[in-house]
C-alpha cells in the first residue's frame, strides 16, 4: 500500500505530508482547489514527464516522494533487476521520488539513488495503479489485459502461469544452449584439442598451490635472514660448543641455588619448579631451531623449482585467460568433465537437443492448460463486468473480452482485447480507444471490482471516476469503490458525497488566499470530516430546506 505522499513546492502546493490508511480514502475540495495538482504529483511516480509550470512561485525545484510496500517476489521479475540491485538492506519498502527542476528537466530516484525514469515507472505502477490519462494506457496494454483475465479466473490459474513463466525461462535457457554448441560443433575437433591441453598444463594444480609455492619462494629468498637468526637463537639459547652459557644453563644454574632451600618457603618451591620447566621448554626450543636450520641446508634447488611451478601456474593462466588460478582449476575441471563425457561416447549436441524437446513439452502442455482457461472463462468474465458497467452508469454495460492466438511468450500464447459498445447500433471497439477519461475510470472500477485478487495493484487511484455521475449511479459508484476497498488500498478524487461518507479516511483539499495563494491538504478529524460531507451536500442552510419540504 502507500504509506506516504510528500510533497514540495509542487504548483501551488507548498507542502504536504500525507499519511495514508488502509481501505478507501477520499480527496474532496472545492472546484479550483488543486486537487487535480494532487493527481498531477502522483502521476510523476508512474513516469509523467516534466513540466517547468509545476513549480511553485519562487521555488527552484519541486518534489514529490512515496513511500510504498514493496513485497520481495515483485524485485525478483524479469527487467526489474538493475533497480533491484539498489534497494538497502534491511529495506522493507520503496520510497520513489521525482525532481523536477526549472528547466522541465527531472530526476527520478529510489531509495535516494538516481535511477532511469522508466525503470521507476515500470516498478511503481506494478504498486500503485492510477485512473484517468494512465488509465488509457494500461487498458492499452494487452499484458494487464491478460493479467485481468488471469486473476478473474482464479488462484489455480495464477500458479499455472507462473509455472508456465518458469518452464519458459528454462526453454529458452535450454535453447541458447544447443545453439551454442550447434555453433561450436564445426569447431570441435579445435576446441578437443584445447580441453586436453587446458587439462594436461594444469595437472597437478592443487586448490591452494598458487598461495603455497609463493609462500614457499617468499622463505627461500630470504633462506640467509632465516638461517643467521635462527643460528644465533639457538646459540643465545644452548650453545653446542665452547664454554659460553646459554640461557638454557643459566636457568639451570639458577635452580639448583634453589634447590637446597626450596622446602623452606612455599614462594621458593613455587620457583624452582617453574626455573625447571623453563630450562626444558628452552631446550627443545634450541632444538627446534637447529632442526629448522637443518631443514634449510636440506633444500639445494628448491627455490629453481617454486619459481618453475609458479611460471607454470602463470603461463597456463596467460594460455586461457583466466583471471585468477581459482578461475583457471574451475576451467580445468569442467574440461575435465567434459572430455570424460566424449570419451564415453556422449553427445553434448545431442543431449542439448533432448534437453530443447522436454522443455518445449512442459511449456506446452502449461500453455494448452492456460488458454484452455482463460477461452473458458472468457464469456462469465465479460458478464460480470457488464454487469458491474451497467450499475456505473455505462448505458446497456455492453462489454466482451476475446481472447486470440499469438505467438508463445513466457504468459502463454494467448493475447485477450477488451472491448465495449457504448451506444446500441454502434460495432465493438476496444476500450482505451472509445472511453472517455470519466468512463476508463469506471471500467477500471468494474474490472477490479471482479478480478482484482492476485492482480499486483495493492493501491489504485481513482481520479475522474465520478465525472458526470451523480444519483443512483453515485451511490452504486460508492458501493463498488467500498467492496474494493477490502482487497486493496484506495485512493479516489472526488466531488461526490456519496463516495466521500464512504471513506474511511478522509483529506481535504483547499485553496488559501495569500501573497501568492496556495493550496493546503489536510487528514480530517471524524467532525471535520461531518463538516466536509455536510458542505458537499450543499451546506447546513440547505439541508435545512430539504428537510423542511
Amino acid at each position: 500500500m502507500l504509506r506516504r505522499l510528500r510533497i514540495e513546492n509542487f504548483v501551488l502546493i507548498r507542502e504536504a505530508d500525507l499519511p495514508f490508511g488502509p481501505g478507501l480514502n477520499a480527496v474532496t475540495g472545492e472546484t479550483g482547489a488543486g486537487k487535480t495538482i494532487l493527481a498531477q504529483a502522483i502521476g510523476l511516480l508512474l513516469g509523467a514527464p516534466g513540466d517547468a509550470g509545476y513549480l511553485g512561485p519562487g521555488a527552484e525545484e519541486a518534489y514529490v516522494e512515496a513511500e510504498l510496500d514493496l513485497p520481495d517476489e515483485l524485485l525478483q521479475e524479469e527487467g526489474l533487476e538493475a533497480i533491484a540491485d539498489l534497494r538497502p538492506e534491511g529495506e522493507e519498502g520503496l520510497v520513489a521520488a521525482r525532481r523536477v527542476f526549472g528547466d522541465g528537466r527531472t530526476r527520478a530516484y529510489a531509495w535516494g539513488r538516481a535511477v532511469p525514469r522508466e525503470d521507476l515507472a515500470t516498478l511503481v505502477e506494478r504498486l500503485l495503479a492510477m485512473s484517468g490519462q494512465f488509465e488509457q494506457r494500461r487498458v492499452a496494454r494487452p499484458s494487464f489485459q491478460l493479467d485481468v483475465l488471469d486473476a478473474f479466473i482464479g488462484e489455480e490459474q495464477l500458479r499455472r502461469r507462473s509455472e508456465h513463466a518458469r518452464a519458459w525461462r528454462e526453454l529458452m535457457a535450454a535453447r541458447r544452449r544447443q545453439e551454442e554448441l550447434a555453433r561450436a560443433e564445426a569447431g570441435r575437433a579445435e576446441r578437443l584439442v584445447e580441453l586436453r591441453e587446458l587439462v594436461e598444463r594444469t595437472k597437478g594444480f592443487e586448490a591452494d598451490g598458487e598461495e603455497r609455492l609463493r609462500g614457499q619462494r617468499e622463505r627461500l629468498l630470504h633462506v640467509t635472514e632465516l638461517a643467521d637468526a635462527a643460528s644465533a637463537a639457538g646459540e643465545a639459547l644452548a650453545p653446542e660448543v665452547g664454554e659460553k652459557e646459554g640461557a638454557g644453563e643459566l636457568v639451570a644454574q639458577a635452580a639448583a641455588r634453589l634447590a637446597p632451600v626450596s622446602a623452606l618457603a612455599p614462594e621458593l618451591a613455587e620457583a624452582y619448579g617453574e626455573l625447571g620447566e623453563a630450562e626444558v621448554r628452552i631446550r627443545e626450543v634450541a632444538a627446534s631451531l637447529r632442526g629448522f636450520l637443518a631443514s634449510l641446508e636440506a633444500e639445494p634447488g628448491r627455490l629453481e623449482e617454486v619459481e618453475s611451478e609458479l611460471e607454470r601456474i602463470v603461463d597456463a593462466r596467460r594460455r586461457f585467460q583466466s583471471a585468477s588460478y581459482e578461475e583457471l582449476l574451475s576451467r580445468a575441471a569442467a574440461a575435465h568433465a567434459e572430455l570424460e563425457a566424449v570419451d564415453a561416447g556422449v553427445d553434448p549436441l545431442q543431449e542439448a537437443g533432448e534437453e530443447v524437446a522436454v522443455a518445449e513439452a512442459r511449456a506446452e502442455e502449461l500453455s494448452t492448460s492456460l488458454s484452455g482457461a482463460r477461452r473458458g472463462a472468457a464469456e462469465a468474465f465479460s458478464e460480470a463486468v457488464a454487469g458491474e458497467l451497467q450499475g456505473l452508469g455505462m448505458g446497456d454495460g455492453e462489454f466482451r473480452a476475446e481472447v486470440s492466438e499469438r505467438e508463445a511468450g513466457p504468459r502463454g500464447r494467448d493475447e485477450v482485447a477488451f472491448l465495449i459498445r457504448p451506444n446500441p447500433g454502434l460495432p465493438f471497439a476496444p476500450v482505451a480507444e472509445t472511453a472517455s477519461g470519466g468512463e476508463l475510470s469506471r471500467v477500471a472500477l468494474a474490472l477490479r471490482a471482479v478480478a482484482h485478487a492476485g492482480a499486483g495493484e495493492p493501491t489504485v487511484v481513482f481520479d475522474e471516476i465520478d465525472a458526470g455521475i451523480g444519483g443512483r449511479t453515485a451511490h452504486a459508484v460508492a458501493s463498488a469503490l467500498g467492496r474494493l476497498a477490502e482487497r486493496a488500498q484506495i485512493l479516489t478524487i472526488t466531488h461526490l458525497p456519496q463516495i466521500a461518507s464512504a471513506a474511511e479516511t478522509h483529506f481535504r483539499v483547499e485553496k488559501v488566499p495569500g501573497d501568492p495563494t496556495h493550496t493546503r491538504i489536510e487528514r480530517l478529524s471524524e467532525p471535520e470530516r461531518r463538516e466536509e460531507v455536510e458542505r458537499m451536500l450543499g451546506g447546513a442552510e440547505f439541508l435545512e430546506k430539504v428537510a423542511q419540504q
